[in-house]
């Protein structure tokens, strides 16, 4: 018997093996706060390619310093990090998955403290934080005030993408997610609510996606026609005013009329006062919105716990590809407990827990 979710997807030059991806996961484990991974990382990113994922993402990696969430953040901004990224791409290969990173800038969300830190918002620079930067100088509730950037600023950054990019498919990822969602930089550009500026890059929907597509196409330019980009999009703002559902969907033709191969659509985060509807699966229909209206493939994220929730999503033709997050923290072999639960057999159940079958 064969399943949706176990069906191997293709995406430009890259097969991967089933359609449950690892969604980047943020763990704020950079110790030395040098952007360099750690022996974390690779128990933690190894753990779900073990346990029989399709696709492992490493989480929001910054492009440039001040891109961080916080000084704990990972990045992929020198040859260091590049190097250290390897072995864990290895091993992630080693047990038959795809490997991707989530390339990331936090703007205005940037330099604040880890979530379970006793402290709260921004850090101060004399405890390693540093000034943030946004597509105008409005700040995040609660957060610093940040600068906005001027136009030489914003091609500093689409210029830090692609050089991410090059260091991330050089130290073995098969695929590249550029982050556009959860309130950061590029999401600050997309929204009303944090762009008031009023040259190329604010106003209308087309200026405001200027600095993502312009992203997209150099990253593209950068790694060539065979390595997949993914766009993770927040598809609303969930407040009056702001982003929607109708600007991710034209985006979304946009982004994919400039290279991109599939969207990951997430919501929210652009501002604290949203009230969001949060419940088992409660994402999809955006994801499913977004598929049906332009054709691109998608990704389905939020609260996907189950392995028949999971099935559901994608044999409805709601999206491509199930993103897994918290259900994959509590069980790293989500996907191996996924075949059991749907009768499939799987070839690459490790071998050495042939003693601990799971049924």
């Amino acid at each position: 018997m064969t399943h949706a979710l176990f069906e191997p997807i293709t995406l430009r030059g890259l097969e991967v093996r089933n359609r449950i991806w690892v969604s980047p996961m943020c763990q704020y484990s950079v110790e030395r706060q040098d952007g360099v991974p750690t022996p974390w990382h690779l128990v933690h990113l190894g753990s779900f390619a073990r346990g029989g994922a399709g696709a492992v993402l490493a989480e929001a990696t910054a492009v440039v310093p001040e891109g961080r969430i916080t000084p704990h953040d990972l990045g992929i901004w020198n040859d260091e990090q590049r190097d250290a990224f390897r072995p864990i791409v290895d091993f992630i290969h080693s047990q038959g998955a795809a490997a991707g990173i989530q390339l990331a800038h936090a703007g205005r969300k940037a330099s604040t403290h880890r979530t379970w830190a006793e402290q709260h918002g921004s850090v101060p620079a004399d405890e390693g934080g540093w000034t943030t930067v946004a597509p105008s100088a409005i700040a995040f509730d609660g957060y610093a005030e940040p600068a906005a950037l001027d136009t030489d600023g914003i091609h500093e950054v689409v210029r830090a993408f692609a050089a991410a990019a090059r260091r991330a498919v050089d130290a073995g990822f098969d695929l590249l997610e550029v982050h556009a969602a959860h309130g950061y930089l590029l999401h600050q550009f997309l929204s009303p609510l944090s762009n008031t500026r009023t040259d190329a890059y604010g106003g209308s929907l087309e200026n405001r996606a200027r600095a993502l597509v312009e992203v997209v196409d150099a990253v593209r330019a950068e790694v060539g026609a065979d390595v997949p980009i993914v766009v993770r999009f927040s598809a609303t703002d969930w407040v009056d005013g702001g982003w929607t559902l109708e600007d991710t969907e034209q985006v979304t033709r946009w982004v994919a009329e400039h290279g991109a191969d599939m969207v990951d659509v997430s919501t929210g985060g652009n501002v604290p006062q949203a009230t969001i509807p949060v419940g088992p699966g409660y994402q999809v229909p955006f994801a499913a919105a977004i598929r049906a209206a332009t054709g691109v493939p998608t990704a389905a994220v939020g609260m996907i716990d189950e392995p028949h929730q999971a099935e559901q999503v994608l044999v409805t033709g709601q999206a491509d590809v199930v993103m897994i997050g918290r259900a994959l923290l509590r069980d790293p072999n989500f996907a191996l407990r996924a075949a059991a639960a749907l009768r499939v057999e799987l070839p690459y159940a490790p071998r050495q827990y042939h003693r601990a079958p799971i049924v």
